[in-house]
């Protein structure tokens, strides 16, 4: 079984055993036993859903401090394209990119320029005809996981291109080898991330072997370091390089307005909503659809977790930054160069199947309904599964008891009270 390196993980100590993520995860990948919860590392896609819900504050997501700038000859800044949503009277975002090398980067690096290219390539290969409708995007890493547990058979509709972190990565470095001529691991990338599944792409990737995304830092923790120097700043030394493409993949919906070329598209965010709408991509029910851009978070990535802003407000804030910008600022030259593409085939995680082969599937399939017909069909959650049928699952591998379902005992216990208390004792015989 394949294993991620997760950002996302479980504080035992503030766990108090409630329910709430639980009933939440989209891939059921959690369970309270013993009143603690537990997360099934090869289930969780780090969509950060628990991470939201949880009132104690028992999930969190793992990510580096700015100590890792220590770690390099010579470190370049991976700003989201959200980032720029967090800050107050930020009329463009030279200041901001400016404020990133006072902090002690060497050099910043957009990720909003690597998103323009990541549009221009994708207008290219959707106008061959040579990808199968609709196209998926392949920019949420949660997303991306997602389909890989639950719908195989959209995998083909996803799209074979780098995310464009991982594109502004790999051209930042080659940058830097041209003006530095230091070696390429003495060089490193910082992603400045709004979520924790940007994070574990780094470590966990998908659609290549090796992310060039060494670290990457929460925007929550960089926000209020960057506050100081941005207000000491009057000028900046560089100007910014991205259009309002690039910084429109902020929000839901901006990767495909930016693709200019169609109309048929449809763009989804909120890990509810994106499940809905591949369960009915699976069903073929939006014929002639084009584009399909699913973001996990609500707003988009301005809905990350690890962002500090409102995510509308966010959305606003970026509006008025970018109504005097250029359209775009970065095209490809020529053909889609090949940093830009998968080195990795994108394949099925049959996490969710009941047996390692076909038959031990059905086999195991005929006992979970036989389980599922004798639980009360509740979903209430309080044998620590999220559903009856969850439950099922769970005693048909072998790690959970039909008695854990305290409505079912609870029945059977009234039951043997009952025909205990119906019965004539012997003073009552005749």
């Amino acid at each position: 079984m394949e294993t991620f390196l997760h950002s996302v993980t479980l504080d035992r100590d503030l766990c108090r055993g409630c329910i709430n993520c639980i009933k939440r995860c989209p891939t059921e990948a959690i369970r309270v036993r013993d009143g603690k919860a537990s997360i099934i590392a090869e289930r969780c896609i780090d969509c950060a859903e628990c991470i939201r819900i949880c009132p104690h504050h028992a999930k969190k997501a793992q990510y580096d401090t700015l100590d890792v700038l220590k770690k390099f000859a010579y470190t370049i800044a991976l700003p989201a394209p959200s980032l720029y949503g967090q800050f107050n009277n930020l009329e463009e975002p030279d200041i901001l990119l400016a404020a990133l090398t006072d902090l002690g980067f060497d050099a910043v690096y957009e990720v909003a320029r690597a998103a323009e290219l990541v549009s221009e390539a994708t207008r290219r290969l959707m106008q061959t005809g040579s990808l199968p409708r609709p196209v998926i995007s392949s920019a949420c890493p949660a997303v991306t996981r997602l389909i890989r547990v639950r719908y195989p058979d959209l995998i083909d509709h996803v799209l074979p291109l780098v995310a464009p972190v991982e594109l502004a990565a790999r051209l930042a470095k080659d940058e830097a080898q041209r003006k530095t001529g230091l070696a390429r691991e003495e060089i490193g990338c910082i992603f400045l991330s709004p979520c924790p599944a940007k994070v574990t792409a780094i470590h966990s990737p998908v659609g290549t072997k090796k992310s060039e995304v060494d670290a990457a830092v929460a925007v929550k923790e960089i926000y209020p370091q960057l506050l100081g120097p941005m207000k000491k700043r009057q000028t900046a030394d560089s100007p910014a390089t991205a259009g309002r493409i690039g910084i429109g993949w902020a929000e839901s919906g901006g990767e495909s307005a930016g693709l200019v070329i169609t109309d048929s598209y449809l763009a989804a965010d909120g890990i509810e909503n994106v499940i809905r709408v591949l369960e009915d991509l699976e069903d073929e029910k939006y014929p002639g659809l084009d584009f399909v851009e699913l973001d996990a978070c609500a707003g988009g990535c301005v809905g990350g977790v690890l962002q500090v802003e409102n995510p509308y407000i966010a959305k606003a804030k970026l509006k008025k930054m970018c109504r005097y910008m250029p359209v775009s600022k970065n095209h490809l030259d020529r053909s889609i160069p090949p940093a830009m593409l998968w080195d990795a085939d994108l394949e099925y995680a049959p996490v969710l199947e009941l047996g390692g082969t076909r038959a031990e599937s059905f086999a195991r399939y005929g006992q979970l309904q036989k389980i599922v017909e004798q639980l009360p069909g509740l979903d209430c959650g309080s044998c620590g599964a999220p559903t009856c049928r969850a439950l099922a699952e769970d005693v048909v591998r072998g790690h959970a008891a039909v008695d854990d379902c305290v409505v079912l005992l609870r029945r059977r216990m009234e039951a043997v009270l009952q025909a205990v208390m119906g019965q004539p004792g012997k003073e009552d015989e005749p």
